[in-house]
């Protein structure tokens, strides 16, 4: 895996495939991979593909890390924002014009190794790094985009994640949490 940067075309190649699989759901047709596509779309990569209807989320779902192959990855996950993300109703035709599609490639998430869970802040990026925490059956995940949408410095940030982890707030500086973070590159129909 080269964890390089997709290129211009390559995003626009992969927000086609996850717009002509909705739009075929959609339609009661079955998506099918076009040939040829280029040879970082065969890589294992995590991908979230988040669904904004009048700049209001409106479904997000993806796999933190790389379980398949690119291409395979975002038809998978964008059939699964539009349709099955237990917060919203699945998407209809007739919202479909109103809808923008946006794709987070992840890079592997990487542990954040501190002697002080209080250090945890001073190596978080706000804007660049997504986190991932974990406590026992509980995990949560913010993508790198979510804090500055939101207005959220380091701290809340940190809260927000335990919260949508089921946890409470403070608990990312118990000794039986683990903390990852990730970093992606976002890209939308409008870039």
């Amino acid at each position: 895996m080269t964890n390089r940067k997709l290129t211009k075309q390559e995003c626009r190649q992969l927000l086609q495939i996850a717009h002509d699989n909705i739009d075929d759901a959609l339609h009661d047709k079955t998506y099918t991979l076009p040939d040829n596509l280029p040879e970082i779309f065969q890589e294992k990569r995590g991908v979230f593909v988040t669904l904004n209807k009048n700049t209001q989320l409106r479904g997000c779902i993806g796999y933190i890390e790389g379980y398949e192959k690119l291409a395979e990855a975002v038809v998978d996950v964008s059939l699964s924002a539009a349709f099955d993300d237990p917060r919203f109703n699945p998407l209809t035709l007739s919202e479909w014009d109103d809808v923008d599609v946006e794709i987070s490639v992840l890079t592997p998430p990487e542990e954040i190794i501190v002697e002080d869970k209080q250090q945890y802040p001073q190596h978080i990026t706000i804007g660049t790094d997504g986190l991932i925490i974990e406590n026992g059956y509980h995990r949560g995940v913010f993508l790198p985009q979510v804090p500055i949408e939101h207005n959220m410095d380091v701290y809340e940030y940190l809260e927000q994640l335990c919260y949508k982890a089921g946890l409470t707030s403070n608990s990312w500086m118990d000794e039986n949490t683990k903390l990852y973070k990730f970093q992606a590159q976002v890209f939308t129909q409008e870039d």
